[in-house]
């Protein structure tokens, strides 16, 4: 079972400015992170540019294989 890749990346941001996403991610109950692609992804809608999600990864026990004892 792969797990979906995510990209890893150093990111500097004013400190001002993280301090109101950390704030805003706070109030939507979101991470940081998590609130950093969100505002990524409408700057982009608003640009006209669609990303697609990719598939969440499969939670749980991976399915046994047929014919394998």
């Amino acid at each position: 079972m792969a797990a979906a890749k995510r990209k890893a990346f150093a990111l500097r941001l004013d400190p001002a400015v993280h301090a109101a996403v950390e704030r805003l991610a706070a109030a939507e109950l979101r991470s940081a992170n998590a609130q950093i692609e969100m505002l990524l992804r409408e700057a982009l809608r608003a640009r006209g540019i669609e990303v697609e999600r990719s598939k969440p990864p499969r939670r749980g026990r991976p399915l046994k294989e047929q014919g394998v004892d």
